[in-house]
């Protein structure tokens, strides 16, 4: 066999392979989209198949009257609400803080520092208990500030991030700024943060994800179903000890991608940037 064959024997069999996993990874998104048109009928004596006998629409009407006599638009209020203000928490007081650590000397930067990183490293379930008791003293819980308020006071995983940023910005940048009369909140609003736009993107992509998808927090905190959000909402909508709407179910699931997928593909370019870090050269 020749080089040239192999060569094109390996191309196929990458492509073939590349395919495969590709069907593999979008195979359970193609059932919940395809199934949001499926009668309930439809979805259990045919629950292989991928396409619908007929196309059932009426799913995402029945599925938006929502349940307990509010509907999915109060919902999805519910979470565009909590995800704007959290988000503008985490990473407005993410960049603020790792502006601190990457250009501010003060006493015990080092020490906080690594508390940081431990924190980074800390699994988020270890928190819940003493949070919930803080919070349960304050009086916030039923309320949307326990989902909220952490976020103004930074995220170790986005601080980290802007840093690391912060730090590939040359120094020589400040010092000019100082000479031309600069305080250093001037520098970090006029240079700093418009050189550190891929990071900050990166991170409001991250957090608008992990918090329009959090579950854990929500279910705990909130008990009235008018401050449920959708993560919430999706759960209670399908109850394991009655029979569900399984089909609205799943058409309300994709209505629930779609604020994600737009900001995904909106924002794609800064997320490839951030992450590889190649944006900041001086």
């Amino acid at each position: 066999m020749s080089y040239r064959t192999k060569k094109i024997i390996g191309k196929i069999l990458f492509h073939v392979l590349v395919t495969l996993s590709c069907i593999l990874m979008i195979y359970p998104l193609l059932y919940m989209v395809f199934g949001s048109f499926k009668t309930q009928q439809d979805i259990f004596q045919n629950p292989t198949s991928l396409f619908p006998k007929e196309w059932y629409f009426r799913n995402y009407i029945n599925g938006w009257k929502g349940f307990g006599g509010t509907t999915f638009a109060t919902f999805f209020k519910n979470s565009i609400i909590i995800t704007v203000i959290a988000v503008i928490g985490q990473v407005t007081s993410s960049a603020i803080i790792a502006y601190g650590f990457g250009r501010c000397r003060f006493k015990g930067r080092s020490v906080w520092f690594s508390v940081m990183i431990v924190m980074m490293l800390m699994p988020a379930q270890v928190l819940i208990i003493p949070q919930y008791i803080m919070f349960n003293s304050f009086g916030w819980v039923n309320t949307w500030l326990p989902l909220v308020v952490p976020g103004f006071f930074g995220y170790p995983f986005f601080i980290f991030l802007i840093y690391q940023f912060i730090r590939r910005i040359p120094v020589e940048l400040d010092e000019s700024a100082y000479i031309d009369g600069c305080s250093k909140y001037s520098i970090f609003g006029r240079i700093i943060l418009p050189l550190i736009k891929p990071a900050l993107i990166t991170a409001m992509i991250f957090a608008t994800y992990w918090k329009w998808d959090d579950f854990f927090g929500p279910m705990i905190y909130l008990t009235d179903i008018d401050k449920y959000t959708i993560s919430v909402a999706l759960k209670m909508f399908t109850d394991p000890s009655a029979q569900s709407d399984w089909g609205a179910a799943y058409a309300m699931s994709v209505l629930s991608l779609v604020p994600v997928i737009i900001i995904f593909f909106s924002f794609q370019k800064y997320l490839v940037e951030g992450i590889s870090t190649t944006g900041i050269k001086g």
